[in-house]
């Protein structure tokens, strides 16, 4: 049996139902493979670049890998920058990666770079396939690596000559993975712990959707009675109207929620991502932590442990909750919920007339008017920021974030990995025009695909964000600010609806006729 084949069936075996990617010379033998799966659909990108942010939101939906292949040189190397963004927000990813035949790896020879010190960096496992007897171990083992926590992406670089060899292994036995959880002792610290101390505070991170343990968070925060501040992509555990929400913490800049975890006497982190925002900056207090994570802490002088709950989190907190933990009620001085709110414009009434917009009055309307289980994608700009403030998703995991990596570019791509993992949910990007011409190219494979999603894109020529970072600390900004095409006009010329608002009202009146009809793709061009 080819081995092309053979990697084909271990794919199967591992429950892939597409791959993104484009396919090159180097492994034509795989998409020849691929043509006679009756499970995997290959789905050809415009770019792969495209493919890796596909594959990424799709893992963080689908709960397994999402897998994207492209051929050696340029294919790998247009590859690195989605792969590098799944590897740190912790999206469980497997890439697939062409490469020049054994023997035109020792000269040096066209198009060929070595993939596999290229990827290690911004990978979990980089391997490359030199038997063709050890793929199916090399498979197993990738997509078990790619969901071990802290999930992360992987990479396999096939050379050409593999693929066509003959091989007669077959797949692994796929099992499921390991759940540890803390010992009777360690909850026995950790409940002692919170009894000496008066005011603990607990910070939410993105590990507690990853392990399923959104009711069990619930129950804890609803027993201790403490405040809770979660990281930009922990949003929707708790209603905004929840009494110890203090919602978002993180920003380089006014971050509203400082002062509240600054009073605390002792800090409660749960699946948290040092990727997101290190610990020098919300704990220059020193204040000791509870750390609660799939992982042992990684301790400095800013994250000082007093004591650990090390497992899967969902079990972790099933078990802690059984144990005796004292209420800890208590609220930061100032009416500090309150004064989040407010500067975050949370829940406020939107303006609908017909003023100029702000993206704070668009995220309210979607808010108001959008069904709970929508999923919002961001893509990265000025508008992250708002969107990370100001948005209240009604429903966990509803909201992605480019957070590790913060790469512009996500959004349009990442609502083809959404959509094909939620097909029932509906899809919103917000995107600027930075981010959205870098993959603009992404919506005629949607288009083709047949999905459906709407794309906000918001045209004011600029990079918003640097224009703000630049004149703030020089007082004029430089290199920063282009010319734009007409972005509904572009977008009917890929054959999809493509639309223009001024107002909010306008906003709100496209936004109930798609969601009234969501069928098809339709773009919203915001002019602010």
């Amino acid at each position: 049996m080819k081995a092309a084949d053979v990697l084909v069936t271990c794919l199967e075996n591992e429950g892939v139902e597409y791959i993104f990617g484009i396919v090159g010379t180097e492994v034509l033998a795989l998409a020849d493979s691929l043509a006679k799966s009756e499970k995997i659909q290959f789905i050809n990108v415009r770019h792969e670049e495209g493919a890796a942010f596909m594959a990424d939101v799709y893992g963080r939906f689908s709960g397994k890998p999402g897998v994207c292949l492209a051929t050696l040189g340029p294919g790998a190397t247009n590859l690195v920058t989605g792969t590098a963004s799944a590897h740190l927000d912790h999206s469980p990813l497997v890439a697939l990666i062409g490469q020049a035949a054994m023997k035109r790896q020792h000269p040096e020879s066209h198009q060929y770079v070595d993939l596999v010190k290229l990827f290690e960096p911004i990978t979990k496992d980089c391997t490359q396939i030199i038997d063709p007897d050890t793929l199916p171990t090399i498979i197993r083992k990738s997509f078990k690596q790619a969901m071990m926590e802290k999930p992360g992406a992987v990479a396999i670089v096939v050379p050409e000559n593999i693929l066509s060899e003959d091989t007669e292994k077959s797949p692994l036995e796929t099992t499921p993975l390991p759940a540890g959880v803390p010992t009777r002792e360690a909850i026995k610290e950790a409940t002692k712990l919170i009894h000496q101390h008066a005011k603990p505070y607990v910070l939410i991170g993105n590990g507690v959707f990853r392990q399923d343990a959104t009711e069990e968070l619930r129950e804890f925060i609803d027993h201790l009675k403490m405040p809770v501040s979660h990281s930009f992509k922990a949003k929707g555990i708790l209603d905004p109207d929840h009494p110890q929400n203090y919602f978002t913490f993180g920003y380089n800049e006014k971050d509203e929620a400082l002062p509240g975890i600054e009073e605390a006497d002792l800090l409660i982190v749960i699946g948290l991502d040092f990727s997101e925002k290190l610990p020098d900056h919300w704990n220059k207090g020193r204040i000791p932590v509870l750390h609660i994570d799939s992982l042992p802490a990684e301790t400095n002088e800013y994250y000082p442990v007093a004591a650990e709950l090390t497992g899967n989190i969902k079990e972790t907190l099933r078990l802690f909750n059984q144990s005796e933990i004292p209420e800890k009620a208590w609220a930061p001085s100032g009416n500090l919920k309150a004064t989040i709110a407010k500067n975050y414009q949370i829940q406020q009434p939107s303006d609908s007339g017909n003023g100029p917009m702000k993206i704070e009055q668009l995220l309210q309307s979607i808010e108001r008017l959008a069904p709970s289980e929508t999923i919002l994608i961001s893509d990265v700009g000025d508008h992250k920021v708002s969107i990370a403030r100001t948005y209240q998703p009604k429903m966990p995991n509803r909201l992605v974030i480019s957070n590790g990596l913060a790469t512009m570019g996500i959004a349009i791509p990442g609502c083809i990995g959404a959509k094909l993992a939620c097909p029932d949910a509906p899809v919103i990007a917000i995107t600027g025009d930075g981010g959205a011409l870098m993959n603009f190219a992404e919506l005629e494979t949607a288009k083709r695909l047949g999905l459906s999603f709407l794309v906000l894109v918001i045209n004011d020529s600029m990079l918003k964000l640097e224009v703000k970072q630049m004149e703030k600390k020089f007082g004029e900004s430089y290199g920063v600010t282009f010319e734009n095409p007409v972005f509904g006009k572009l977008a009917e010329s890929f054959g999809i609806k493509g639309k223009q608002v001024t107002t909010v009202k306008e906003f709100e009146t496209e936004l109930n006729q798609y969601l009234s009809k969501p069928e098809g793709i339709t773009l919203i061009e915001l002019n602010m």
